[in-house]
Parts: C-alpha cells; sequence; structure tokens
C-alpha cells in the first residue's frame, strides 16, 4: 500500500474536475454523522385571551415588548361588573347589619330566658311565661343562623362579583415576549372566538429561553440518536454561526405518514437573535474513534474514492497531473471517512472522478473545489 501506480503521459486537454482536501481530525473532537432540518419552536408558547367576553378598552403591548409573569396586558369594559361588585358589597352591609341585630336579640332573648328560668325553679313565674321566654330564644337563635348565613351567601357574592371583574383584567401566564396582536382596541374578545368579529387570544406570547429546535429523523436513523447527544446547530438567517445544542426530547411515537420521529434539541448558547419558526439544521455530533494513542486521524469526502481492478483508490492531483494512490479506509466520520494509509493531510484529490480518468491525466480544478 501507498505506492503510487505509474503515470501516463497524456498530451490532450486538461478535464475539469473538482477537488476534496483530505484534513485531519482530533480524535477527541465530535463530529456530525446524521443531518436533519426543522423549526426552531417556543416550548412555552400561549395565545393569550380573556376569561370573559366583552369589548376590549386598554391594550399595553406591542410585538417584542418583554412581560413579566402577573403583568397587565389589556383590560376589557367592565362598568356592569364594577356596578354589580357595588350591589354585592352593599347586600353584604345589609347582611352584617342584619346579623348584629339578630345576634343582640339572641343576646336579649337568652338573658331573657334564663331569668324565667331561675324563676320558674323557685316557682315565681307562671309556667306559659316561661314557655314564651324559651319559644323567644329559640326564635332568636334560628334567626341568628339564619342571619349568618345570609353574611356567607353575601361574601360569595362579593367574592363571584370581584372575580368577575378580575376577569376584565387579561394577564401575562408567564415571562415572556409578545410575539403578535390579535386584537385592536374597540374589538370584541371572548375565551372562545364564535366569529369573525369575536377575537379570541389577544396576544400570543412565548418564553424565549425555552426555544429548541424540533426535528424530523428518519425511523432508520433515530436508534443512532440518544437524550443527551450533543448536536450542532445552525439556522439559515445565520449560516456562519454554530450554536452548542444536546438533544432534550425525543418524542415517544413517530409519525407514520413521513415515516420520521420528531427530537428536539436545547440551545446550550441562545442569544436575542434566534427567533420561533426560524428553519433550523441540525447536526447530532459522535466521538470518532480514539484507539490511535492521540494521533490525529486522517479524513476525506468519501465521494474521492472509488474502485478500480478491485481495490480502493483516490486520484492524488500533483502539478496539475493525477496519480493514482491506492487507499485503505476506515469507517465513516460524520460526513467524512477516515484514511488509514494512502493519503495524508493537505494533499488534494479529485471528487468523483470520471471513469475515463487515468494516471498523468492533466486536471484543471473547476469552481467547486477544495469540499
Amino acid at each position: 500500500m501507498g505506492v503510487v501506480i505509474g503515470l501516463r503521459a497524456f498530451s490532450g486537454a486538461a478535464k475539469s474536475v473538482e477537488v476534496a482536501t483530505v484534513s485531519s481530525l482530533d480524535p477527541s473532537q465530535s463530529v456530525p454523522f446524521l443531518n436533519a432540518s426543522g423549526y426552531v419552536v417556543a416550548q412555552r408558547r400561549a395565545a393569550v385571551a380573556s376569561k370573559g367576553t366583552g369589548r376590549l378598552v386598554e391594550l399595553r403591548v406591542r410585538e417584542g415588548d418583554r412581560v413579566k409573569k402577573g403583568d397587565i396586558i389589556g383590560r376589557l369594559e367592565s362598568d356592569d361588573m364594577e356596578a354589580a361588585l357595588a350591589r354585592a358589597r352593599a347586600n353584604l352591609n345589609v347582611a352584617r347589619s342584619a346579623y348584629d341585630q339578630a345576634k343582640a336579640a339572641l343576646d336579649n332573648a337568652t338573658s331573657d330566658y334564663e331569668r324565667k328560668k331561675s324563676l320558674l325553679e323557685e316557682g315565681l313565674v307562671p309556667q306559659a311565661d316561661f314557655d314564651a321566654a324559651e319559644a323567644q330564644y329559640r326564635g332568636s337563635k334560628a334567626a341568628l343562623a339564619s342571619a349568618a348565613a345570609g353574611v356567607k351567601a353575601a361574601e360569595a357574592a362579593v367574592r363571584s362579583a370581584e372575580v368577575e371583574v378580575e376577569n376584565t383584567v387579561i394577564r401575562a401566564p408567564f415571562d415572556g415576549t409578545v410575539l403578535t396582536k390579535n386584537a385592536e382596541v374597540g374589538e370584541v374578545v371572548a375565551p372562545f372566538g364564535t366569529s369573525t368579529q369575536v377575537k379570541a387570544a389577544v396576544v400570543t406570547m412565548a418564553d424565549m429561553s425555552s426555544l429548541q429546535v424540533e426535528a424530523d429523523v428518519s425511523e432508520s436513523n433515530i436508534e443512532k440518536v440518544r437524550i443527551g447527544q450533543a448536536a450542532e446547530i445552525t439556522l439559515d438567517a445565520y449560516p456562519e454561526t454554530k450554536y452548542e445544542g444536546v438533544v432534550q426530547t425525543i418524542v415517544p411515537t413517530a409519525d407514520r405518514a413521513k415515516a420520521t420521529v420528531l427530537t428536539k434539541i436545547r440551545f446550550l448558547n441562545l442569544d436575542d437573535r434566534v427567533l420561533p419558526e426560524m428553519s433550523a439544521k441540525v447536526a447530532f455530533l459522535s466521538e470518532p474513534k480514539a484507539d490511535q494513542g492521540g494521533a490525529p486521524i486522517v479524513t476525506v469526502n468519501p465521494g474521492a474514492i472509488v474502485t478500480r481492478e478491485d481495490r480502493k483508490v483516490a486520484f492524488r492531483i500533483r502539478e496539475e497531473h493525477v496519480e493514482m494512490v491506492p487507499v485503505e479506509t476506515g469507517g465513516p466520520l460524520g460526513s467524512q471517512v477516515e484514511i488509514k494509509q494512502g493519503l495524508k493531510p493537505g494533499d488534494r484529490v479529485v471528487l468523483n472522478p470520471p471513469e475515463n480518468l487515468a494516471p498523468g491525466d492533466r486536471v484543471q480544478i473547476g469552481e467547486s473545489a477544495n469540499r
């Protein structure tokens, strides 16, 4: 191995070829071995709607605003609810006053009952007077219980009215960013929109710290993916930036129509440029074999390796001519293949060499060179 097959004199026109460069890889370096496409998706996202039905009279946020959990996003008209709350509070005051009167009446009836009972035992009052005092006592006791129940009912009515008023206030359910406004001041909103005139969601918001890439992996490759596996994320919007990621979730069901399984990849170095619904490419990473005593691993594009006369060879370029070099390959390393013998880092080889390419042929490097 490693012997260069003899060159052939060739005086014809140069053949245009694409070129791949042999490279080296640190044994401890992770390499991509599986690619998938997907989109950035917020794992915490909500279409924020009102709890009640009414006309929107205030909207405090715009697209891009950041809000905290509990912050007021908007308000519905609340005049009727506030009037109902005022009535409920007034009724509560009446109920409490009735309770106080019933309690005072019971106190008097109790005192009279105890006094008549003592006098009856001494024979100083007739039985009829005692019976009347006892009846008054029992009636006052029942009246107090009824008044107490009235207070509780009035308090419940106040709480219900307060809830109705609070339901006119639309609050942020969690810390996040407003993505879209779905309603404008003056429009009627409801928990569930029933027509084009009645809006459901007032705004859509998302927790931007929960952004992940959701990517479909084919069923035939899903066994290569595991929870906690390192990944490299590239966004179409920022192709020069590589984001570190890790496999967070493998959804435990397949898509029968697409024969894929959904995976979710969490960002490790998320920044403010990443937005929901951006297109993304994910390279799942694997550790290459590290059994070479720390020596660099030589790799090349597998398209540079072809079979000639039942052996694997590569066409190495030397001063505009090619020489055919026998090679020994190892296993795949991501998009590359390991070269155990025959080539060294920095060698330029013909990518996808044509069948009629022979040793000694003169070549011209095409536009898609150095892959």
